[in-house]
């Protein structure tokens, strides 16, 4: 009996690995064009990227371009979905994004397209702009070519696509500093700590509402959130700054300000939130969804 389950198990293994060894990983998102074969120069990936951060400079909206060998056993319908979830192509909430995926081992490629845009770069516009644009370019060799016509034209159209206007930059919080969460409420309570038993309840707790407003406008871009969440803060730490985790040792006795109960446990060090970073040239998906809108072609 023993045996038979070695042999099953076996059997089992040897049909599953291979079929997980075919998933192909998506590459990480280090620039608008990402070519994974060597297909085009740096010059042809420098102009393209100019093109492309000018279109998010003035229209607000993402669009890159990913060149693979192959998607493996997996459609480019899925893999290019795939890749779109993961690099949030587009501005959050918007969902202004657009992606050209091209397998050139396959000879398919898609036109991935973001909720944002499927009004203007629809199915059968998508299907066009591959159609006369991209595949008769592939057809004839011409890779570099063929990307930067289909790219231009994909330009072309989201500019005349009335969307919200582009803001003007402003920090990113990293993912990590979200107000609600349970973390970052206990390290401003910890800072809140820290600035009373420095400045007295009153001030310590008026710099820590100031802090966190601060971080909130960064974050949020927003003058109203950053206001709402400094004053929330600001009564947070007067009632519960009195903890005084991690704050200096200020007079003596059994509940001495900053040292907490005698023997207890002391928040040395503290929480520092992570930090995030893009890729050398400073681009990273804005948070934009995709539903799967688009078209695909082969050459």
């Amino acid at each position: 009996m023993a045996v038979a389950r070695v042999i099953l198990f076996a059997f089992l293994l040897g049909w599953v690995c291979p079929a997980l060894a075919e998933v192909v990983v998506v590459p990480p998102l280090t620039g608008r064009v990402v070519d994974q074969t060597g297909t085009l120069s740096s010059g042809d990936i420098a102009a393209l990227t100019e093109r492309l951060k000018d279109l998010e400079t003035h229209k607000g909206s993402q669009v890159a371009v990913l060149i693979v060998p192959t998607t493996g056993e997996e459609t480019i319908e899925q893999f290019s979905l795939r890749v779109a979830e993961a690099w949030k192509i587009g501005r959050r909430k918007i969902d202004d994004g657009a992606l050209l995926v091209i397998a050139k081992n396959d000879r398919h490629l898609r036109v991935e397209v973001g909720y944002g845009l499927e009004g203007a770069l629809s199915d059968a516009v998508t299907h066009r702009i591959i159609d006369e644009d991209i595949t008769p370019k592939f057809k004839a060799g011409d890779f570099a070519g063929g990307v930067s016509a289909g790219v231009d034209k994909m330009i072309r159209v989201i500019d005349g696509e009335k969307l919200p206007a582009s803001e003007p930059e402003h920090w990113q919080a990293p993912d990590l500093i979200d107000f609600a969460n349970p973390v970052v409420i206990f390290a401003i309570i910890v800072v809140a700590g820290f600035l009373r038993a420095i400045l007295g309840r009153l001030l310590g707790s008026a710099a820590t509402g100031g802090i966190v407003g601060v971080f909130a406008w960064m974050a949020a871009g927003s003058i109203v959130t950053a206001i709402a969440l400094g004053l929330l803060a600001f009564v947070a730490a007067m009632i519960f700054g009195g903890l005084n985790f991690g704050g200096p040792v200020v007079g003596s006795g059994p509940y001495r300000r900053g040292g907490g109960y005698p023997g207890g446990w002391s928040g040395g060090g503290g929480w520092s939130g992570g930090s995030s970073s893009g890729d050398s040239g400073g681009f990273s998906g804005g948070g934009g969804s995709f539903g799967g809108g688009g078209a695909s072609g082969s050459w």
